[in-house]
C-alpha cells in the first residue's frame, strides 16, 4: 500500500516537474493577453458581415485561455454586441481547444507534432464551422438583442505601463490558476494514478490503434468537462495505456471543446442547427486530425525523430524542474485559496438607501469568465449603478435607479446561465 502511493505521488511530481516551466510560462502569456485582447475589443473587430470576421474569430481563440465553459459567456457577449452567428460559431470551435498555456504544456508532455497540430486543427475547425453556419443557418439578429450596446474601450486604456502589467500579473498568476486549478490537479493524479497503477499498453489489448480507437476516444471526449490545459496530463496517461498518439489528440479536441453543459447553451444562445453543425465540425476534425496523426508520426520518425515521437514522463529531471514545479504548487495553492475565500457582497450593500438593491441567484458559472461577464453584461443595462458578482456562492447584487429585473435576468440568461430574483 505504501510502495503504491509512492508510486502514484512519484509519477504525479514527475509529470508536474515536465509541465510545470511550460505551464508557468503559458500563464504569464496568458495575463499579457488579458490586458491586450480583451472582450470588448474583439466585439468591436468582430462585428460585419462577410467572412472575414469568422476568420479573425477562429485566429483570435486559437490563443486565448478560455475553457467551454468559460467561451460560453464571452461567445453570447460578442453575439449580442454585433458579431455574425457565423463569427460567434467559428469563435466557439477554435477557442477551448487551446490556449497559449495548452499549446506549451503539449509540447512539453507530447511533443511538437501534437503542439503543432492542436493550434492548426482548431484554427482550421473554427474557419470549417463559421464558414457552414455562415452557409446554412440564416443570420436573425433578434437573438442577439439581449442587452443594450455598451462603450468598447481599448484593452488597458487608463491603466499605464505598470497597472496593465500588475492586471496581466493578476491575471496570469491568480485568477487564471484559479479557473484551472481543480481540473489540473485532477488530471495530474489521474495521469500519475495511470502511471504507477497501470500495465503499459493496457488499451492496446482490448481495441487495437486505429480507427475505432480514434473514435472511442472523441466519443469520450465529447460530454466531459475538461479544459484544454488538464486534458494534456490525461492524454498523456492515455498514450501510457497503449492508446494510439491520434486517439489521444481526438480526446485533445474533442474533450475541450465539447461538454454537455455547453452544448445545452449554443442550442439555447445559437439555435439548433448551428449545435449540430458544431457537433459534426467537432467531431469530424476530431476523428480526422487522429487519423492523420496516426499516419504522419511514422513518416516523421523516419525524417525528424525528434517530430515524430509522443513523449511519455521523463525518468529524471534537474533541480531547475524541480523548483518550478515546485513554484507551480505554490501558485495553484494560492490561487485555491484566493477562490475559497468568502468574498460577500457587503460593497454593495454601502450604496445610498435611494438606490435600488437587487438581489440575484446565478446558476451555471464556473470560472472568473463567467462572473466577469455576468458582471458586464449587468453593468451595461440602463439605469445599473452598481454590480457585484460573487462567483462562488452563485449569487449577484445589482444597485440603480429604476433598474429592470426582467432586462437583467434576460441578458444574464443570454449569457447561458439561468438567473432568477433571490427569495426573500
Amino acid at each position: 500500500m505504501v510502495d503504491s502511493l509512492a508510486g502514484i505521488l512519484g509519477q504525479t511530481w514527475l509529470v508536474t516537474v515536465q509541465m510545470a516551466p511550460w505551464l508557468l510560462l503559458g500563464f504569464l502569456v496568458a495575463g499579457l493577453l488579458s490586458t491586450l485582447v480583451a472582450p470588448a475589443w474583439l466585439e468591436r473587430h468582430l462585428g460585419g458581415r462577410g467572412f472575414g470576421p469568422v476568420v479573425k474569430a477562429a485566429a483570435f481563440g486559437v490563443p486565448l485561455p478560455l475553457c467551454s465553459c468559460g467561451v460560453i459567456p464571452v461567445a453570447a457577449s460578442l453575439r449580442a454586441h454585433g458579431a455574425s452567428r457565423a463569427a460567434t460559431t467559428a469563435f466557439l470551435v477554435s477557442t477551448p481547444q487551446t490556449g497559449v498555456d495548452s499549446i506549451l504544456v503539449t509540447w512539453s508532455l507530447l511533443g511538437p507534432a501534437f503542439a503543432v497540430l492542436r493550434p492548426v486543427v482548431a484554427l482550421v475547425t473554427g474557419l470549417v464551422g463559421g464558414a457552414l453556419v455562415q452557409a446554412f443557418v440564416p443570420e436573425d439578429r433578434r437573438d442577439a438583442a439581449a442587452f443594450p450596446l455598451a462603450p468598447t474601450p481599448v484593452p488597458g486604456e487608463g491603466r499605464g505601463i505598470v497597472g496593465s502589467l500588475f492586471a496581466a500579473l493578476r491575471y496570469g498568476l491568480v485568477t487564471l490558476p484559479a479557473d484551472l486549478v481543480r481540473p489540473l490537479l485532477l488530471g495530474l493524479v489521474l495521469a500519475g494514478l495511470i502511471g504507477a497503477l497501470a500495465p503499459v499498453d493496457l488499451a492496446a489489448r482490448f481495441v487495437a490503434p486505429g480507427p475505432w480507437s480514434v473514435l472511442i476516444m472523441m466519443l469520450v471526449g465529447i460530454p466531459l468537462y475538461v479544459c484544454a490545459t488538464a486534458s494534456v496530463p490525461l492524454a498523456a496517461g492515455f498514450i501510457h495505456l497503449g492508446v494510439s498518439p491520434g486517439a489521444a489528440l481526438a480526446f485533445l479536441i474533442a474533450g475541450p471543446a465539447t461538454n454537455a453543459a455547453t452544448l445545452t447553451t449554443i442550442g439555447r444562445v445559437l439555435g439548433r442547427r448551428t449545435l449540430v453543425i458544431f457537433l459534426v465540425v467537432v467531431g469530424t476534425s476530431a476523428f480526422g486530425a487522429g487519423l492523420l496523426l496516426d499516419a504522419v508520426l511514422p513518416v516523421l520518425g523516419r525524417v525528424a525523430p525528434q517530430l515524430g515521437h509522443a513523449e511519455h514522463h521523463h525518468e529524471v529531471a534537474g533541480p531547475w524542474a524541480h523548483s518550478t514545479a515546485a513554484t507551480l504548487m505554490v501558485v495553484l495553492c494560492h490561487a485555491w485559496w484566493r477562490s475559497r475565500r468568502p468574498r460577500g457582497l457587503a460593497a454593495v450593500a454601502a450604496v445610498a438607501p435611494a438606490n435600488r438593491i437587487l438581489d440575484l441567484v446565478v446558476e451555471g458559472m464556473h470560472c472568473s469568465h463567467c462572473q466577469q461577464s455576468v458582471a458586464r453584461a449587468i453593468s451595461d443595462l440602463p439605469g445599473v449603478a452598481t454590480c457585484e458578482v460573487d462567483l462562488a456562492a452563485g449569487r449577484a447584487q445589482v444597485t440603480g435607479v429604476e433598474v429592470d429585473v426582467k432586462a437583467v435576468v434576460v441578458a444574464v440568461e443570454a449569457l447561458g446561465f439561468d438567473c432568477r430574483p433571490a427569495a426573500g
